[in-house]
Order: structure tokens, then sequence, then C-alpha cells
């Protein structure tokens, strides 16, 4: 992981997301008028990227090393939703050394920099391919553990392609001021619907975490 401390983040990126995020995690019907603006914001956001928001550093990612931990049996293919410049996903093939980790998202700039990033997993056991949250490009039961990072969650995707027993990690890296961040009630209301429970909460760094697990029947 590298050491760059993140920038602060500014009081309007972090209400904008918020509103993002709410309109995702309560209304997904309102997400085809808000992916194409949020595929360009990211788009031009991918330069520097990681530099800006310490993406890869042991604190932006505490709170997915803690989550990990409580995660058995180990996984065997593991998708990262959301997963940006990559750092989410490579961290994932070194806590599981015989995974498979697929990374996901919208934005085409992000992807091709985490794309570029794969020389740092010699073995080939991690790729990464431009989809779509709601409508993700794999089979049901397809993963036995996914993560997300700062992304809102898009429930019924989720709970498709997790395999039955399957677990889930959600992580803010920034805890409530991360500006994707989905309040606890929300998010628990949201995976009981699906079937998917709760297992543990908690914290660490500046982080915030949940792991769940899918109903296995």
């Amino acid at each position: 992981m590298t050491a760059t401390a993140p920038s602060p983040i500014p009081a309007r990126v972090r209400l904008t997301g918020r509103a993002l995020n709410a309109a995702v995690a309560r209304a997904p019907w309102l997400w085809p008028l808000l992916k194409h603006p949020m595929r360009r914001f990211f788009d031009r956001s991918a330069p520097g990227w990681d530099e800006r928001t310490g993406a890869g550093s042991v604190d932006h990612l505490a709170g997915l090393a803690a989550a990990v931990t409580r995660v058995s049996p180990r996984p065997e293919r593991v998708l990262d939703i959301g997963t940006g410049t990559g750092e989410a996903a490579l961290f994932l093939t070194r806590e599981y050394p015989t995974a498979s980790v697929r990374g996901v998202d919208l934005s085409e700039e992000m992807i091709r920099i985490a794309k570029a990033k794969v020389g740092l997993d010699p073995q080939g056991r991690v790729s990464f391919k431009v989809a779509d949250a709601s409508d993700l490009p794999y089979d049901e039961d397809s993963f036995d553990l996914v993560t997300q990072v700062n992304m809102p969650p898009f429930f019924t995707e989720i709970a498709r392609v997790l395999r039955p027993g399957g677990h889930l990690i959600v992580v803010a890296s920034s805890g409530a001021a991360t500006p994707f961040y989905t309040p606890p009630a929300v998010l628990e209301r949201g995976l009981a619907r699906h079937r998917i429970e709760t297992v543990e909460t908690g914290a660490s760094g500046r982080g915030t975490w949940l792991v769940a697990r899918a109903s296995r029947d």
C-alpha cells in the first residue's frame, strides 16, 4: 500500500455524494438519470485520483482490512464493486492468495488505471472490467465474497450475484464523512429485504465497516 495521505473532502463533494447515495439506496429507479453524469465525473477525476484520495493507503483501506478478518471460510471468487483504480481489489488478491478477484467500475478511465496495475499481481488472478453496478455482467450466485468501498449499495444486484452463504463487506473509508456513505439503518434494512443478514459492524481508523451474509436457503 502507498503512504499517501488523502486531501480533505470538500463539503460540497460530501453533500453531493450523500444525496446521490441516498437516491440509489432509497430510490434505485432514479439511477438511469444519474449514472451518465456520475460516469463523466469519475472519468474526469481519474487522473491523480490515488494521490488526492489516498486510495491504497493503510488509512484508506483500514476498514476493509478489519472486515476481511471476519469472513470465514476464505472465499474462492471475489467481486469488488466500484473498484475505481483497483486498490481494494489488489488488496484482496494479497489477502486471499488463492482466490480469483474481479473489479468493476462505471468509469472507463478508472478501469484503465486499474488495468495498468495488474502487473502487481503476476499470477493473473485479478481482472478489471467496465460495468454498471445496477446490471452486473455475471450470472447468479457467481461470488462468495462481494466487497464495496465508498459505493452506493445496489441491493438487488448484490443479492443476485452473491452465493447462498456468501459474504458482503461494505466499507466507508472516512466513516460518516465519506461522500458515498449509507447510514447503518438504511443499509441493514435494504440487505434484510434481500435476505442478507448483518453479521458484524465496526470501525477501524477513520473508516467504518459492515460484514453481512446471504441466507443459505
